[in-house]
């Protein structure tokens, strides 16, 4: 079976060209699953707890985020039916997501309230994921039976949204957890494998697909890059991960098709 595995998109902050050659990529690929590895809406301005800095963040709008992010599912709804019509789409709850939830329990003192409020605010339901079938897991809770909050595991393979943001965030993750994992958060594509006593294991990012110099990192090079994961699984859960460069709104995933393509 063929995976895609779509990195932060961030909302009203996503890439236009990056985003439209990754869906041009997902429509040729048609996928049996699709994993979201959060932060697919960016929540900032109004609802982080970093102040605004400057007069252009006064024109972020929680409205158009939402309406920017449910308009990238839907477009990923139409060029991967088949995923969707087998339940096979995940969502991992992100940091930025998560950004409601925090300001909900600053902001009012009782569960029942904030629950409410989450029923009015919060990302997951306001794009209706559990309507579109897309499976959610939310940053605090334990799934599987495994050990850290937040994650899931396909097959072979952890998937996550991410707990560290440093250079060496990926190898950081494949220490701590010791095993396959895919994550995002950091938006820099790493890849790392190594080999232990009992195998070889891998921890990959594929980077990202929102804008790479955001307001922010406006004094400098932010080192992240455009892409997304493609893992090819076969029978036995057994895979292979591919990380897809997308370098200034191109897709390197045709060039190596091309290339690969008995002559």
């Amino acid at each position: 079976m063929l995976r895609v595995i779509i990195p932060d998109s961030h909302g009203s902050m996503i890439d236009q060209a990056a985003s439209k050659a990754f869906l041009e990529d997902l429509k040729f690929l048609d996928p049996d699953e699709l994993v979201w590895l959060g932060d697919h809406v960016d929540c900032s301005s109004i609802f982080s707890v970093h102040q605004r800095s400057y007069v252009e963040e006064m024109a972020y709008s929680y409205e158009d985020d939402i309406a920017c992010a449910d308009r990238f599912i839907a477009q990923t709804e139409e060029r991967a039916p088949k995923a969707y019509r087998h339940g096979r789409v995940h969502m991992i709850e992100g940091n930025h997501e998560a950004h409601v939830e925090r300001w909900i329990s600053r902001t009012l003192l009782h569960e029942r309230d904030a629950e409410a409020m989450r029923d009015v605010l919060a990302p997951d339901r306001r794009l209706r994921l559990k309507e579109r079938g897309i499976k959610f897991y939310r940053s605090q809770g334990f799934y599987q039976g495994l050990p850290i909050r937040g994650a899931f595991r396909l097959g072979k393979c952890l998937f996550l949204h991410g707990y560290k943001a440093s250079k060496f965030a990926t190898a950081g993750h494949l220490d701590d957890l010791s095993c396959n994992l895919v994550h995002g958060h950091t938006h820099r594509s790493q890849s790392i494998v190594k080999r232990t006593i009992s195998g070889e294991i891998g921890a990959w990012c594929p980077g990202t697909l929102a804008q790479l110099q955001p307001l922010y990192q406006h004094t400098a090079i932010s080192g992240w890059s455009h892409g997304y994961g493609l893992q090819v699984i076969e029978g036995n859960g057994a895979f292979m991960h591919i990380n897809v460069p997308i370098s200034r709104g191109r897709s390197m995933l045709r060039p190596l098709l091309k290339m690969l393509k008995p002559r």
